[in-house]
């Protein structure tokens, strides 16, 4: 039998998800300490068994980098891409209440330059540790806002495509997206009720205004958050769907 590429990459996909699910405690990769501007930031890298296909940089959520982001990163590693998983929090600044992890945002919300700053930080740091340079930026909730800050601002070398996971969509006031921007996946949940689906609808007439390469694909009932493993807002159906589509990027970008 004969798979397409989609599902061939989905069935990839879910044993490296059924394989880290089994060995959760153990992650693949390391911890790396690097510096911004005196401060000290902790991410992750889990870099490829040969030769990388190419880099994904992986922002994480509002909680700051936890193991779910390094099972993504071990993930991709297994395909065949080095991942890094940036730190925009700083080293054991990983908030557990709500209003913290709100705190947190906020003060990069109000911030795009100290985010854009740390972000690519985090890249730099990437390639210093040996992951291959063509890279595809991807992030969940929070994380996903700040892929597309990263998409319009144009400041990051050889990114070749962006992806947001149930994050954040609309562009702030002053800012507008750039004629050549790479290629950019959305993947939304229909039943997001913190993102609201105006949002998808205006960064689509945003996009295609720019005449922008992109795929805006949103499935039924999914939560907001639905690609989080073991929370109550876990929708299998839409992972897969979502990571299958993520992997296609991945496959046409790199």
């Amino acid at each position: 039998m004969i798979l397409s590429t989609r599902a061939s990459l989905a069935l990839a996909a879910t044993l490296g998800a059924l394989a880290l699910n089994a060995h959760a405690a153990s992650p693949a990769g390391d911890d790396i300490t690097y510096d911004v501007d005196d401060e000290t930031f902790e991410g992750y890298f889990s870099s490829a068994e040969g030769e990388a296909k190419g880099t994904v940089l992986i922002v994480h959520d509002w909680a700051g980098l936890t193991d779910y982001e390094r099972r993504r990163a071990d993930m991709l590693a297994e395909l065949g891409f080095d991942a890094f998983v940036v730190d925009l929090y700083g080293q054991g600044n990983r908030p557990d209440a709500a209003e913290d992890r709100k705190a947190e945002t906020a003060r990069l919300y109000e911030n795009r330059e100290r985010m854009r700053e740390l972000t690519l930080a985090g890249l730099a740091e990437a390639r210093a540790q040996g992951a291959a340079e063509p890279t595809v930026v991807m992030g969940y909730c929070f994380g996903g806002a700040v892929v597309l800050e990263i998409a319009r601002s144009e400041e990051a070398d050889e990114v070749v495509g962006y992806a947001s996971f149930h994050g954040g969509l609309s562009t702030p006031d002053g800012q507008e997206w750039p004629d050549d921007v790479g290629p950019i996946l959305i993947a939304h949940g229909g039943a997001d009720e913190s993102i609201p689906m105006s949002q998808v609808a205006t960064l689509s007439e945003e996009l295609e205004a720019a005449d922008a390469t992109y795929e805006i694909e949103v499935y039924s009932g999914a939560p907001h958050a639905f690609t989080v493993f073991g929370n109550d807002s876990y929708q299998e159906r839409a992972d897969d769907k979502s990571w299958a589509a993520f992997l296609d990027l991945l496959d046409e970008a790199l």
